[in-house]
């Protein structure tokens, strides 16, 4: 069994920041990539970043140069700094990691989401 858990979501004034975590825990062997997606009410589920095993990552065009998305492998920890946030910014923010188990092979996993809201 595998389990993303995320956490730092929440309300901010525009212009501010916040900084999102995902763990991944239970019968991982090694995690390929990790990702943030978020989806905001009524609007489909849209890619934020990602990042690999190897340190590379790519943003979506309207986060790039204010967000930055790291890992820590030795803690399967996917991290997500958001600045300068706008109110656009506004949804559940979900983890995402495909990944190799002890047992069973290369799977996909999602979090359970975290709100953020940027609102003043």
């Amino acid at each position: 069994q595998v389990q993303l858990v995320e956490s730092g979501g929440g309300l901010v004034q525009p212009g501010g920041s916040l900084r999102l975590s995902c763990a991944a825990s239970g019968s991982i062997f090694s995690i390929y990539d990790m990702g943030w997606y978020r989806q905001a009410p009524g609007k489909q589920r849209e890619l934020v970043a990602r990042i690999t095993d190897d340190g590379s990552t790519n943003y979506a065009t309207s986060v790039k140069g204010r967000f930055t998305i790291s890992r820590d492998n030795a803690k399967n920890t996917a991290y997500l700094q958001m600045n300068s946030l706008k109110p656009e910014a506004t949804a559940v923010y979900y983890c995402n990691a495909n990944l190799y188990r002890v047992v069973g092979g290369y799977s996909g996993y999602w979090g359970q989401g975290t709100q953020v809201t940027v609102s003043s």
